[in-house]
């Protein structure tokens, strides 16, 4: 896919593949190569490389990563030796996804593409700007995919690109949706979490802590609700509890947006020796 698009942009293209790093840095110092597009770990073994043999690759302006990390961070990273890092955000079912643009500033979604953030576990539509599964529905005649869960967490981002370009934002990817945990020797699901919320009409939004003090594992179900609980709905949380997930687990109430905005249904806060 990006081969072909640098083709029609009129760029040489040299593929090389991983390996023999040696022969990389010297086929890229011989062809005066400008641009680099593949993973950042192979990327930064070509530049170690070329430090180690001494040899200038300040050709290398430039560099397209596929890669789930902060865009910052490695801009920062490559922009020490003048190289330009841009980075994309892709699977091996849909093809690109989003991309970011010279303004760094969350990554741009293909104009091909629906868009839906969901809280992991339900399908459910977050408010804008809350963390949530990313949801692609794709029409490509070849290989339409709707609503294709690609396990991974981001957020839109509200607002226009400063680029000028005027398609929907996410922040990048911020994580896995799949939070099973295991508790007890049994797993338990976000899809879970959210069943027992659906059950209680009085939850906000609810999340799973799991912790071991004393080297045993306990479930937390904190829940946002509005003012006082009404009397018995601890109880009745606890009994949804036991029912869904075959486990005891405790209720803690929170206040409205007291609960943390990262996307997370079940949160793994046991301690390992």
């Amino acid at each position: 896919m990006l081969e072909s698009g640098a083709l029609a942009l009129g760029c040489t293209v040299v593929p090389t593949g991983t390996g023999q790093t040696e022969m990389q840095v010297t086929a890229l110092v011989d062809l005066q190569a400008s641009a680099y597009i593949g993973t950042p770990s192979f990327l930064k073994l070509i530049v170690e490389k070329a430090d180690e043999l001494k040899t200038d690759i300040r050709s290398l302006k430039r560099a397209g990563r596929r890669r789930r990390v902060s865009a910052a961070r490695a801009a920062r990273r490559d922009g020490e030796r003048g190289i330009r890092v841009l980075q994309s955000y892709a699977s091996a079912d849909l093809g690109l996804i989003a991309y970011e643009s010279e303004a760094l500033e969350g990554m741009i979604l293909d104009e091909a593409l629906i868009l839906e953030i969901v809280r992991p576990g339900t399908g459910e539509p977050v408010p804008e700007g809350e963390i949530g599964e990313v949801v692609i529905t794709s029409f490509n005649p070849d290989y339409p995919l709707i609503r294709f869960g690609t396990g991974d967490l981001s957020a839109i981002l509200p607002g226009q690109s400063p680029c000028g370009r005027t398609n929907v934002r996410i922040r990048g990817w911020m994580g896995r949706a799949d939070q099973t945990t295991k508790v007890k020797g049994m797993f338990v699901q976000p899809s879970q979490v959210a069943e027992i919320a659906r059950r209680h009409k009085e939850i906000l939004k609810a999340r799973l802590v799991v912790d071991n003090p004393g080297g045993t594992d306990r479930m937390t179900l904190q829940c946002e609700i509005r003012g006082a609980p009404p009397p018995g709905l601890a109880q009745a949380i606890e009994d949804s509890i036991r029912s869904i997930t075959k486990l005891r687990g405790e209720v803690a109430f929170r206040e409205p947006g007291e609960l943390p905005n990262d996307g997370k249904a079940i949160e793994d806060a046991k301690k390992y020796d």
